[in-house]
Parts: structure tokens; sequence; C-alpha cells
């Protein structure tokens, strides 16, 4: 056994996934590119732009790309792994397990949100504004991001993912 990835047997235990979901930390210089939800009856909130892996979807990171055009109209380079959350979830067909968030560093290339299109656009359930925020503590801290643990993250990180897009990493 020694020498294996600690991941080659999953244990008994392991929760069976019934959602992916690929979600962009999406930089522009030094601001990062957010969502604000505004819905009926509840206080708004900051989303990173992303949503679920489709049966279509080539790769979580194709997911990534799609879902960055549909929601921003945008096109995003630099796409490295940043992190990951795993929560309980009940999906669509009532089967439970855990929905894993996949959270990518990226740069913004292009953006044009006369592009934006799919179910958020066409159909959406209250309001999606677009907006930056300073990519700092205070910035993180002006704003209501979800998930908790990414804000928290965020917080506890901000050098280490400025690095992920650094020079350093080659």
């Amino acid at each position: 056994m020694s020498g294996m990835p600690p991941d080659s047997h999953p244990s008994p235990a392991t929760r069976p996934v019934v959602k992916r979901t690929a979600r962009g930390l999406v930089f522009d210089g030094d601001q990062l590119v957010l969502i604000k939800r505004s819905k009926p009856g509840i206080a708004p909130y900051w989303i990173t732009p992303g949503g679920g892996v489709e049966d279509d979807d080539a790769s979580v990171v194709a997911a990534l790309h799609r879902e960055i055009d549909e929601e921003l109209g945008a096109k995003v380079t630099d796409v490295v792994p940043a992190f990951v959350d795993t929560v309980e979830h009940i999906a669509d067909d009532g089967s439970h397990g855990v929905k894993v968030q996949f959270f990518f560093a990226c740069r913004l290339e292009s953006m044009d949100l006369a592009l934006r299109h799919g179910p958020e656009v066409d159909d959406p359930c209250g309001e999606y504004e677009v907006v930056r925020v300073p990519f700092s503590r205070l910035g993180i801290a002006s704003v209501g991001i979800v998930p908790l643990t990414l804000r928290h993250y965020l917080d506890a990180n901000i050098e280490g993912v400025l690095g992920l897009l650094g020079p350093e990493l080659g």
C-alpha cells in the first residue's frame, strides 16, 4: 500500500458525488469579478461565476469555460485549480450525497456582457449583477461571498491565490 495515492481505494465512508460544479476566481487585474445575486425576500449575496458540470462537458475545466461564457460573455486564461469545497447535497432526482465545487483561479481575457446567455440570463430568478471587488482582505470583507468556506479560504490565502497566477509557477 505504501506509495499509493490516498484516494486510490475509496473507503466505505466515501459519500456519492451527486453534483459537481466549476467556479472561477476570475481576476481582472487586481480585482475579482463576482456576481451579486439578489432574490426577493433574501439578503443579497455574491458568488463566483460558474455552475454545474453537465454530461456533455469534456471536463470540469471545459464546464468552467462554458459557464464563464454563459454568465459573463467572457473568456478566461491561465486556469489553475485553487480550492475545493464539498457539501452535503440532494440532487434534483432526490439522491443524497455531496456536491463538490471546484474553484479555479484564472485571468479575464475578454468580457462582453451583451453576449451572456443561458438560464441565468434567459429566465433569471432575481438579479445577476456583475461586479468587481478589490482582491484584498478589505475587498473580500466588503461583500458576502458564498460559500462561507470560500470566503474564509480567500481571506487566509490572498498571497497564495495571487501566487497561483504569478510567474513563479511557470
